[in-house]
């Protein structure tokens, strides 16, 4: 994927690694923040279990289909050695084709999905949700040459304005009663802000549409959406199996449990993540060794999100308790088994990353295919009883998950697998210790199940502490990491002074 260079736009100041991941921290956290509050606040006081799952089955549908959104072109253009405006325009022209004919089959497919969940309202709903897609292209490939540039300060802000656009359509609405289709409209108001922004900061629009010379994005885009299009069966599956085979009550429970873990679990690694591509790709551009940095991002990963996770679990009863109220109350069990499965995912991070960047398509499509029919197949069993055992079968497929990916990963990037495991048994340790203080508190408190957020939150604190120190005392990669960011905020607060 090369091409010749010539004058193109001009793309902001490259940040550092550690640069970017700080904004992307900072613009993970604030966007969880948004996202959080919004959730809360339209499940206690606005939506029920029923309305969030017919949303969810809708959604699910969209999200099986998007993946011939995106096309492939983030990564494609993040993985270009040079770019000029032909080719920019090229690739925003691919994004409107691939965009819009997504839109157009989720119309067509809205009538036929609500006669197959014998569920009028999902059709508005799933119509609703295309319409995001008229207007997503038009930030696909802006955001994406901003990801290129590591400009995450910009990217910051894309993402903050068009979360909070979101959650105040959802909260507005839900408030004025439109049930489900306030969720369906948040999605437009967000894709909306983000095209706006992402033009304004980093212009890409593709008129003339440009159709010469497809080949090369065809080519990646095809791999890339046919890998993502089988990730996408196993793992956006999930309410669609749960809505077809137990209610929309079970689907909005099971919903509920799985978007509070994985928006947790992004919390603490998901910005972090959203740098590591381009920064990899830029390394591998400059012939640099991916397998210690690798190592330092398994550390990294593991010792935050495992403990997160692991303490997600032990406090779901009051933790749901708190935040939603009784009428949730179902969702605790199944966020606990989904929290526990949830660990597995971080143990390989880029796992679909890794191959792309090393051309190992072909073997990284087997294994997805092995990926999404264990899946598929846990899910269909656990389903067939009850929601409690489809969360279940997600920690069977995580342990499979493991077991497809570890192994290749460590192989193309040259690291030996046994030096992995001396970082998760830290993490373990680490794990181990941070979740000490919510035990004892399970253990020995009367009433645990109803203790409230303060004293959930000062139990965390002191969890957050003995994390703190076993990182110290075992050594763990993640604390050199911790030590260098202070080391060098000390050093700028120490530049400024003088």
């Amino acid at each position: 994927m090369t091409e010749t260079a010539a004058p193109g736009p001009a793309e902001p100041a490259a940040m550092s690694i550690r640069g970017a991941a700080l904004w992307a921290m900072a613009g993970q956290y604030l966007g969880f923040a948004i996202q959080f509050v919004s959730s809360v606040v339209v499940s206690r006081f606005f939506l029920s279990p029923a309305e969030v799952g017919l949303f969810s089955i809708a959604l699910a549908a969209a999200l099986m289909v998007s993946v011939f959104q995106d096309f492939g072109l983030t990564r494609y253009v993040t993985a270009l050695h040079t770019l000029d405006p032909e080719e920019i325009r090229r690739c925003s022209s691919v994004a409107i084709l691939s965009s819009w004919g997504t839109g157009a089959l989720l119309v067509m497919a809205a009538p036929v999905l609500a006669i197959l969940y014998h569920t009028p309202g999902l059709a508005p709903v799933l119509v609703t949700i295309a319409a995001s897609y008229l207007v997503s292209p038009f930030s696909v490939v802006p955001y994406a040459l901003l990801s290129r540039a590591m400009a995450f300060n910009r990217l910051f802000a894309v993402n903050i304005i068009s979360v909070g656009a979101q959650a105040l359509t959802v909260i507005g609405l839900a408030a004025a009663g439109y049930s489900a289709m306030s969720l369906a409209w948040g999605m437009l108001a967000n894709a909306l802000a983000k095209a706006v922004l992402t033009q304004c900061l980093y212009p890409a629009l593709p008129f003339p549409l440009q159709f010469r010379g497809l080949s090369a994005v065809v080519r990646f885009g095809s791999q890339s959406s046919f890998l993502a299009a089988i990730g996408a069966a196993g793992s956006r599956s999930a309410d669609l199996i749960v809505g077809k085979l137990l209610s929309l009550t079970a689907t909005g429970i099971y919903s509920r449990s799985t978007g509070l873990a994985t928006q947790l679990r992004s919390l603490v690694t998901g910005a972090i993540g959203s740098v590591l591509y381009p920064a990899f790709a830029r390394m591998k551009r400059q012939g640099e060794a991916l397998d210690e940095p690798y190592l330092r991002i398994v550390g990294s990963f593991t010792a935050g999100t495992w403990p997160t996770m692991a303490g997600l679990a032990v406090v779901a009863e009051p933790l749901v308790d708190a935040l939603i109220g009784p009428r949730w109350s179902a969702v605790a069990p199944v966020l606990r088994l989904i929290a526990i499965g949830e660990m597995l995912f971080e143990a390989v991070p880029m796992q679909i990353d890794i191959p792309i960047l090393y051309g190992a398509i072909g073997r990284l499509t087997f294994r997805n295919i092995l990926d999404t029919l264990s899946s598929v197949v846990l899910l269909l069993i656990g389903a067939s009883l009850s929601v409690e055992a489809a969360a279940a079968s997600r920690i069977a497929y995580g342990a499979m998950w493991f077991g497809i990916y570890i192994s290749f990963v460590c192989e193309l990037i040259g690291l030996p697998l046994a030096r992995l495991f001396p970082v998760y048994a830290k993490s373990a340790g680490a794990t181990l210790a941070a979740v000490a203080p919510l035990l004892l508190a399970r253990m020995l408190l009367p009433g645990f199940a109803h203790c409230g957020l303060i004293t959930l939150g000062l139990l965390s604190v002191a969890g957050i502490v003995c994390w703190l120190v076993a990182l110290k005392v075992l050594g763990h990669p993640l604390q050199d990491e911790i030590d260098g960011m202070r080391n060098r905020l000390t050093a700028r607060r120490a530049r400024q002074l003088a």
